[in-house]
């Protein structure tokens, strides 16, 4: 008999997968829009950084090595966790 339900499987992928979507995941990030804008002055806002901090770093970390995304500084948005003052590792950029 096979069991299905050994601890180990399930404890090796928790935390590192991200569980919405490309899309529900940028729509998420929408009130990042301003802060994240190629040469953008402006400082994400409270709202962008709850929405980062909820978001987590996985899924943003999706976001900005995933296709490319009109309007969007990967740069910039790479720089979120850090302006946020988020609480976990900052994304590595894929080559």
């Amino acid at each position: 008999m096979v069991n299905y339900f050994e601890p180990g499987l399930v404890q090796e992928s928790k935390g590192i997968t991200c569980g919405n979507t490309f899309f529900s995941a940028l729509v998420q990030l929408i009130p990042c829009r301003t802060a994240v804008a190629p040469f953008s002055p402006i400082p994400p806002s409270e709202a962008c950084c709850a929405s980062v901090k909820s978001l987590g770093q996985p899924c943003l970390c999706v976001l900005v090595n995933g296709p490319p995304i009109s309007g969007v500084d990967r740069n910039m948005a790479l720089q979120l966790p850090q302006k946020c003052a988020a609480n976990f590792d900052p994304c590595e950029m894929m080559k």
